[in-house]
């Protein structure tokens, strides 16, 4: 060694292992005639470097610009090190404890290079449909447990060729230390099943298979995290028996298309949605439809966007090859129940629905739904958070001991806390059935393994009835921390934007249980991660018939219009009444005076599920949010107009009267205007009402930020809107971008709640 030689160790954790980490690091230490040593570690990799200064600072400038498509750096730590002298630069063993400490890559779309060598005639691996390498493919759904090497993966039965193993045993190959390496001789197959589960005598099963949904036939097609229901979406008969046959009545069906001139074709698409679309993560993006295009109807009816996304696996690209303009690929399921991922299950599961299965015997040890996601507001939301994502964590502002939080009930996740990490587990669904609740309790199971986290503390929501509150009062003696639903919602903002508060919270959803035992959902509290107040809320009417007035929005206006004394009877020319029969109407009023199977609700969702009823949009709905979806999107938003009279009492917990905006929805249907005219002015009054609100609450708390959670914040005009208002008042507002909205980030601030509390040692063994 000469003198102009120094030496450094860096030691860089995130997720840094199974992602070409190691190889990238030898090789730009080669390009820049580094001596020295990289290895994995319990928290990630270190690496030992001697050189010239001057190549060492460049090399540590080059290595975040660099680094693989696949890894993602939380730190890099440099400290002092002493020349050793080595005479090359070499990846060694992993040292010290399993990897236990690592982050774990998602499932990712298949990688550009991989797809070339499948399009290549003359690649041993032409046409092969699990062809993957160290930058791409299934991650997640394979592993069973850590550290991730390959016979902790669900491709350990299958023992690589001598062309495979020398790939992965070369540093310089794209492919060193892929776990799932595979070829035709040594890997994975595909194998076409009929409706009996008989596998069809065909030398291409995947070219077999689409030549089958080319002729009206419903396949179902085995992909990273589950199967999905594949139909040819230009045939409406098609596309009208997968509705009939999966009991799904009216909620739209995701599309996939083979590329961006395909896309483009049928939706409106701009330059960041594009850019989400083509995203490694692969989610389905909700885009504007265009018209007159090839779609059937029934893939997405009354609902002007259609969700789309490109394919992310070797066999979607094969299977697309057939030239469908785009394929319904919809979860494999019958409604309410989880995904299928298993052969032997598919064909029990999908026998009513399926006519052919297309499957491989590569098994998915994790079901994962695809991810949705909308661009609003200037940034991405998530509306599912799922594949792509998960198991990528939320980074926290501070240290949280390790906490198990349980979500809700609908739209379920799960969140684990390690350090500066919270861990939101894909979406589950939602939890109203024995096969959902088996899966939760799966996924909690998984995770604790993988991640090796061992809870101090579990939490959960409040409503004793929720099989997630359920389960964490189960668990036995682990302090359990309830968080109050809206509180929650908006510490999972605050988290996820590395802040504690305090802010002026608005939590606006359909549905969640209030201190008081009544169902909240129109709230403003002022709030941190360990507590709240709640500021203001809209006044409480009934909800008549309970859950079914979610079912039937109609009930919700018939609420609406008896809080603001608009008499039925004096106004029968509303149309929403024209359809219910009038002994019904009494019995209901009787029911609300009584107080009989009548829960009080001040939720933001049902006030909008009640103007889109006496707008004439819908009575009844097929799925969750589906009236106040189509009362946002026929929105006209041109003037200026807004409901007068809108106010609040005084004092420490305001109460909102919106007796003023029912009674002027009710004037502007009577006088002919539009249902796209009333629902600008209505969208145009909330955002006027709740911008003054946050600026009088400001005054009296000094507070000047705001975030937004929940539900109806899904609700792009109200998002936008808001953003927009609050910012031109010099607010400052926090939103959600990593996680969603609504319910499926709920988990998030549960967690961050109940590591308030661990801290205080403000807990107790709670069990009821």
């Amino acid at each position: 060694m000469t003198a102009a030689t120094s030496a450094k160790r860096l030691e860089i954790n995130g997720i840094v292992q199974g992602v070409g980490f190691r190889p990238f690091i030898y090789q730009l230490a080669n390009r820049y005639g580094l001596k020295g040593e990289v290895a994995n570690t319990a928290t990630g990799v270190a690496l030992i470097l001697e050189g010239p200064p001057d190549r060492i600072r460049q090399f540590t400038d080059d290595l975040p610009h660099r680094k693989p498509p696949l890894a993602h750096i939380v730190e890099i730590t440099e400290k002092p090190q002493a020349i050793t002298g080595f005479d090359t630069f070499s990846i060694v063993k992993s040292r010290g404890s399993a990897t236990r400490q690592t982050l774990i890559s998602p499932d990712v779309r298949v990688c550009d290079d991989c797809l070339a060598e499948m399009r290549d005639p003359d690649d041993r691996r032409f046409r092969y449909p699990f062809i993957n390498c160290t930058n791409c493919g299934p991650r997640y759904t394979i592993i069973d447990d850590i550290p991730y090497d390959r016979p902790k993966t669900s491709v350990r039965h299958f023992t690589m060729c001598p062309q495979c193993q020398a790939e992965y045993d070369d540093p310089d190959n794209r492919r060193f230390h892929a776990q799932p390496n595979a070829c035709p001789v040594c890997g994975p197959r595909a194998i076409l099943h009929d409706g009996r589960g008989r596998v069809v005598d065909t030398d291409d099963p995947i070219v077999e298979a689409a030549r089958r949904i080319k002729a009206g036939r419903i396949a179902a097609v085995k992909g990273l995290g589950g199967f999905h229901l594949a139909v040819d979406a230009t045939n409406a008969q098609a596309v009208e028996r997968l509705r009939r046959r999966k009991h799904r009545e009216e909620k739209p069906l995701a599309l996939m298309c083979a590329d961006m001139q395909r896309v483009r074709a049928i939706a409106q698409v701009s330059e960041a949605e594009e850019e989400l679309l083509c995203s490694i993560q692969r989610p389905i993006v909700l885009l504007e439809k265009k018209i007159d295009t090839p779609i059937a109807e029934a893939v997405s009816p009354r609902n002007r966007y259609f969700g789309i996304m490109l394919p992310y696996t070797p066999l979607h690209y094969l299977l697309l090859d057939a030239g469908f303009d785009a394929l319904v690929m919809t979860s494999a399921n019958l409604s309410e129940e989880p995904i299928a991922i298993d052969n032997a299950e598919a064909f029990a599961r999908l026998a009513d629905i399926a006519d052919d299965y297309l499957v491989h015997d590569r098994d998915i040890y994790l079901r994962s739904d695809d991810s949705i996601v909308r661009h609003a507001a200037g940034s991405m939301r998530p509306i599912r958070r799922s594949r792509g994502y998960v198991p990528v964590p939320v980074f926290l502002k501070d240290e949280v001991p390790p906490i198990l939080a349980c979500g809700a009930e609908l739209k379920s996740t799960v969140c684990l806390t390690r350090g500066r990490q919270a861990f939101v587990s894909q979406h589950i669904g939602d939890l109203e059935n024995q096969a959902t609740d088996d899966f939760f309790r799966l996924t909690v199971n998984h995770l604790k393994r993988i991640l090796d986290i061992d809870p101090r503390a579990v939490a959960c929501d409040l409503h004793p009835d929720y099989m997630s509150t359920r389960y964490a009062r189960e668990l036995g003696d682990i302090p359990l921390v309830e968080v109050q639903h809206h509180h929650a919602h908006i510490a999972a903002c605050l988290a996820e934007n590395q802040t504690d508060g305090p802010v002026i919270g608005l939590a606006f959803d359909g549905t969640g249980l209030g201190t008081d035992n009544t169902i909240w959902g129109g709230e403003v509290l002022v709030a941190d991660c360990r507590g709240f107040t709640r500021a203001a809320h809209l006044i409480p009417v009934p909800m008549p018939g309970g859950t079914a007035a979610i079912r039937e929005p109609w009930r919700m206006a018939l609420s609406h219009l008896r809080a603001a004394d608009v008499a039925v009877v004096d106004h029968p020319g509303l149309p929403f009444l024209k359809s219910i029969d009038r002994q019904q109407i009494a019995v209901l009023f009787q029911m609300m005076d009584k107080g009989i199977n009548s829960p009080l609700t001040s939720s933001l969702g049902r006030l909008f599920d009640a103007v889109a009823a006496m707008a004439g949009l819908r009575n009844r709905v097929a799925f969750e949010g589906q009236a106040a979806m189509e009362l946002e999107m026929l929105a006209d938003m041109a003037s200026d107009d807004i409901y007068n009279g809108v106010a609040w009492t005084d004092g420490d917990s305001r109460r909102i009267r919106l007796d003023a905006v029912i009674r002027g929805v009710v004037d502007d249907v009577l006088s002919g205007r539009s249902p796209a005219r009333i629902s600008g002015k209505f969208h145009r009054t909330l955002i006027r009402l709740f911008t003054r609100l946050c600026v009088e609450l400001r005054n009296a708390h000094g507070l000047n930020r705001v975030a937004l959670s929940g539900g109806v914040f899904q609700n792009s005009i109200l998002l936008g809107g808001m953003i927009q208002s609050l910012e031109e008042k010099g607010f400052q507002v926090y939103s959600h971008t990593l996680v969603p909205a609504n319910d499926g980030g709920i988990c998030l601030g549960q967690a961050v709640a109940a590591a308030a509390m661990v801290e205080k040692n403000a807990l107790s063994v709670s069990r009821r």
